[in-house]
């Protein structure tokens, strides 16, 4: 437990601005002097037909690509003439049907190369933090399992510190089983049996003590699967005092556009005050901030 400060600074939107007085979900919500900048709103409204495409993923008609993104055909279809031209969608010959162009594909491409996901991720970390009021943070997959390389300290007066660097054990703990559940299984069985020839504890540090429990045996790799199986229904993974006793953590997965797990958002926490419901405060916040820096890895919704 670490003696920290508090913090009365109302928390920030999730994920803070890409550059000075920029808000990543509109140029046009605020200046500096927060007046409202001026936009274009037909480019606005055409942004609407690409956001409809985008979302659907495939070929649509003009009729139901229209109503997806809620106006009538005749509207929609001179914007769609224009961006055909530039390439951002292009139409079937054979269906009628349109779909994102060419250049809607470089601009996605280009995008996901400019995107680092520690570095999107990293931005989502104090404001995550303010509102769940646990520490939070992000581990990678290492050499040697998950990985701490961000860390952003609880606002509570007493919270519960990690530290840059620290790898956390496959079967143990709530990052690791993350990773177990979505990287490949022939990675994270040998990994197991890694863990397993080191004769890692599989118990809280201070097991032995009085109301500690007793050491568990290692799992198996078809109970450790049957484990995975459960992260992956929840979406996420949770440990209750299986590292150091009285402390829970949980864990949310971070995709790209592939599909690939890049990194996994953590919180941890004192008993007392973290709660490691599936369906409570701080599983809700972080999935959902999981789910907003995968979309801007290039995720597709929903992932």
């Amino acid at each position: 437990m670490t003696t920290a400060p508090p913090d009365s600074a109302p928390p920030p939107d999730r994920l803070p601005p890409d550059g000075p007085g920029d808000s990543p979900d509109a140029l046009a919500d605020a200046s500096a002097g927060g007046r409202p900048r001026r936009g274009i709103q037909s480019v606005e409204v055409g942004g609407q037909l690409l956001t409809a495409l985008a979302s659907q993923g495939g070929p649509m008609a003009l009729k139901d690509l229209a109503a997806e993104a809620g106006m009538p055909p005749g509207k929609a279809h001179p914007y769609l003439v224009s961006f055909g031209r530039i390439g951002l969608v292009t139409q079937d010959a054979a269906t009628g049907r349109y779909l994102l162009g060419p250049l809607a594909l470089q601009l996605g491409l280009i995008s996901l190369q400019q995107s680092d996901p520690v570095h999107v991720a990293s931005q989502a970390l104090a404001p995550l933090a303010q509102e769940i009021g646990q520490t939070v943070a992000i581990a990678v997959w290492g050499t040697r399992g998950a990985t701490i390389v961000r860390v952003e300290p609880s606002p509570a007066a007493v919270h519960v510190n990690m530290r840059h660097g620290t790898v956390f054990s496959l079967a143990d703990t709530a990052s690791g089983r993350l990773f177990g559940a979505y990287l490949d299984p022939r990675t994270v069985e040998a990994m197991l049996e890694t863990e397993r020839r080191r004769g890692h504890a599989r118990t809280p540090r201070d097991a032995g003590a009085p109301g500690m429990p007793a050491p568990r045996p290692w799992p198996t790799w078809k109970e450790f699967s049957a484990q995975l199986d459960e992260v992956r229904r929840q979406g996420m993974s949770r440990s209750e005092g299986e590292v150091v006793g009285g402390i829970n953590a949980m864990a949310a997965p971070v995709f790209d556009g592939s599909g690939r797990i890049v990194l996994a958002l953590v919180a941890i926490g004192p008993v007392g005050t973290f709660s490691t419901a599936w369906d409570g405060p701080v599983a809700r916040a972080l999935k959902m901030c999981a789910a907003e820096v995968s979309l801007r890895l290039g995720a597709s919704a929903g992932r």
